[in-house]
């Protein structure tokens, strides 16, 4: 592989909104600059774990402007522009570059449960993407689009579309498809990046993930496993991703993409937790049991607004 661009811990930026539903730009930006006080090496925003589903195009147009501006440079940001339709993706896309970003996320073409494009036009939906940018593209490999991308068919994309260069892969054994990823395209995976709250980031360290693209709430946390393991101190990573896991596992199996939230309203980072309807809330137990397991480890989060 070649030396990346980008790599470390790119949390994803949750959106804030107020208990009736509207956009709450002050605490938005509270969170942006939390998350870059906690160590992250850069953010993700407009991400499924951005609640991306709920926005208006209006709004998501508003965030990328009003976050890119907020981080002035600070840290990388990548944008989220996933959509069905390649001009809208690719419009998205280019928007999103002139605005600042420094890479953009996109999940093959899908819509609801049965709407899937085959592997043909998957490779031009990408290949005109590709050819509208200058900026890296992150192709997001999730089990949400219910579309199979294949090893051999991401590598292939990886050496044939200029710009495709970064792979967040989240599917069921995460560090098989990464190692083979890896061998099959060579230095054209930049960046093969684990995903899914950071719940295999051992193991998909383990096999050359460069980076992780985990919840918003404790990249410190992320940070003292990927930067031991870098640094060479293996043993040192392995502790730490034990002394983490009870809260990375309540985030991914429990809270989900409300964890985040929680803990920043909990900390003082933002003023209201909720979804934009009709999301569920977070159960008060659950969240009762997330906020226990984090303030054993006294992350930032915790501490920043108080």
């Amino acid at each position: 592989m070649n030396k990346p661009r980008y790599r470390g811990v790119f949390p994803v930026a949750p959106t804030t909104f107020t208990a009736s539903g509207e956009l709450d730009l002050a605490s938005q930006k509270r969170c942006i600059d939390f998350m870059i006080d906690a160590g992250s090496n850069g953010i993700c925003i407009l991400a499924n774990f951005s609640e991306q589903f709920v926005l208006a195009d209006d709004e998501r147009e508003l965030l990328t402007k009003t976050i890119l501006e907020h981080v002035a440079g600070r840290v990388p940001v990548i944008v989220t522009t996933t959509h069905f339709s390649t001009r809208v993706c690719v419009e998205r896309s280019s928007r999103a570059q002139a605005m600042g970003a420094a890479m953009v996320m996109v999940m093959p073409p899908y819509h609801g449960a049965t709407i899937r494009v085959p592997e043909a036009q998957t490779y031009e939906f990408f290949a005109a993407l590709s050819d509208a940018l200058t900026i890296p593209i992150m192709i997001q490999d999730a089990p949400v689009s219910g579309t199979v991308l294949s090893a051999p068919f991401l590598a292939r994309m990886a050496q044939e579309i200029e710009h495709v260069a970064y792979f967040k892969i989240e599917t069921p054994g995460a560090a098989s498809k990464l190692r083979e990823l890896i061998r099959l395209g060579g230095d054209a995976i930049e960046g093969p990046w684990d995903g899914e709250e950071a719940i295999t980031l051992l193991p998909d360290l383990d096999v050359g993930a460069t980076g992780s693209m985990t919840g918003g709430a404790y990249p410190d946390g992320i940070r003292r496993i990927i930067d031991a393991y870098a640094a060479g101190r293996r043993e040192d990573a392995i502790g730490e991703y034990a002394r983490w896991l009870p809260l990375i596992n309540c985030e991914n199996r429990q809270g989900g993409l409300l964890s985040a939230k929680a803990l920043m309203q909990e900390g003082g980072v933002i003023a209201c937790e909720a979804p934009r309807h009709p999301f569920p809330a977070m159960h008060p137990a659950t969240r009762a049991g997330l906020i226990e397991t984090a303030r054993r480890l006294d992350p930032l989060v915790l501490r920043w607004g108080r």
